[in-house]
């Protein structure tokens, strides 16, 4: 969140009476500056910014994005239809999925642009659309990430048509009259700018073979610092060799590539809040723990249990003291995994952390929480609601741009059967 609009008690205490905790609270200022950011990417001969709307697919920030300039990722065939009942053209949606949906010769047909992410995928294609252009996205044989869990390049990752296939491919695209247009590859969330560089310098491999290709799409996975020790990208920095590789290719090859890239945290993760009040106190002991519960958990922000991911907290309080003490944070569910201070990378390692001595009722903002929480939760586990997400304007407003879900829709789509 940005610094220079920081949340006192009085004005969350105000927007808790407005929301009720928890709720996610996104930062308007910090978004325009991450997306004017990113399309500032170094680039030798065009770039195209796609926001990885898996990341935080809200409809507000979507059109917000979109208003702003930058095009889109989606990861499923419900992805695209949420980008179009945004309002997002069709012609802005690049598709790379995992499940290539039903309809996609549909959506395909309406402007959406496809990379076949497997060999199955695009022979799939080449059958609907004989004679077309085509995208095709590889796993380079190198990977990166926070975790093997956001590592999606390598041997170890499924992702993409491995490098090694390209004779597969030319047959498949021989077969169907298909033309390659597009080379796309993304080696992991949060990946080491050094490795991403190189996985860009094998992608341009890739493109040598592949005469028709006019685009390259590096993905995304730039690190975002969350807590303190971690480094955010510096995009000006990473580019500018990237640009200088794409001159050379263009020098060698006589073709002026145009280039795509893919950031999700980098233009959401530190633009958002969890705001939750810690509703509990209790201890193990002398020789145990403190533990602060919140009324909140892996219901909103599941990336501490699943990568051990690291989060910036806060304490607000009424109280004047100063005074501190080790515990730990969890969540409200009825599951001992529902930890928000795990070790970095460790999810099943405790690790108590410095905080202000709390009450109940005070409250505790999760920071980085805008990018893979509200999108990717436990939904509904201990039939918890999913929580409200909130816009504090660049005017200092806020506005609801996701209601609280209640009861009744969580149960909507149940059968009760007589017994």
């Amino acid at each position: 969140m940005n610094a220079e609009r920081a949340l006192s008690y009085e004005s969350v205490a105000q927007l808790d009476r407005d929301f009720g905790t928890p709720f996610y609270l996104y930062d308007e200022q910090q978004l325009r500056q991450s997306a004017a950011d990113a399309l500032a990417f170094p680039n030798a001969f065009g770039l195209k910014v796609r926001f990885a709307m898996k990341s935080c697919p809200n409809a507000a920030i979507l059109r917000l994005f979109h208003h702003l300039g930058l095009h889109f990722d989606a990861s499923s065939g419900h992805e695209v239809q949420r980008l179009f009942k945004a309002g997002i053209p069709a012609e802005h949606i690049s598709l790379s999925t995992q499940e290539l949906p039903a309809d996609f010769a549909e959506l395909l047909q309406q402007g959406v642009k496809l990379n076949a992410c497997s060999l199955s995928q695009l022979e799939a294609y080449g059958e609907a659309f004989p004679g077309s252009r085509v995208g095709l996205r590889f796993n380079p044989g190198l990977g990166s990430g926070g975790t093997q869990r956001t590592n999606v390049g390598g041997p170890g990752s499924s992702f993409g048509i491995w490098h090694e296939l390209v004779p597969e491919i030319d047959e498949i695209l021989a077969r169907h009259e298909l033309t390659a247009e597009r080379i796309h590859s993304h080696i992991g969330s949060g990946s080491d700018p050094e490795v991403w560089q190189r996985a860009s310098g094998l992608t341009l491999d890739l493109v040598r073979h592949f005469k028709t290709v006019d685009t390259v799409n590096l993905g995304g996975g730039f690190k975002v610092g969350r807590v303190a020790g971690e480094q955010t990208t510096d995009l000006q920095k990473i580019g500018a060799p990237m640009k200088a590789q794409f001159e050379a290719f263009a020098a060698d090859e006589g073709r002026e590539l145009k280039l795509e890239i893919e950031p999700g945290t980098y233009l959401v993760g530190n633009a958002g809040t969890l705001v939750t009040t810690i509703q509990d106190i209790v201890t193990t002991g002398a020789e145990g723990n403190i533990f602060y519960k919140l009324d909140s958990g892996m219901t909103e922000i599941l990336r501490p249990s699943m990568y051990g991911a690291q989060h910036p907290f806060e304490i607000l309080t009424k109280s004047d003291s100063t005074e501190t003490q080790q515990a730990l944070i969890v969540g409200h569910c009825c599951e001992s995994g529902d930890i928000l201070t795990p070790a970095p990378g460790e999810p099943e390692v405790l690790a108590p952390i410095e905080l202000p001595v709390a009450n109940l009722g005070d409250y505790c903002l999760i920071g980085g929480a805008g990018a893979y929480c509200s999108g990717m939760p436990a939904k509904n586990y201990n039939s918890f609601p999913e929580s409200p997400e909130v816009l504090w304007r660049s005017d200092d407003s806020f506005a609801l741009i996701r209601k609280r879900q209640v009861l009744e829709q969580i149960i909507n789509n149940e059968i009760q059967l007589d017994f």
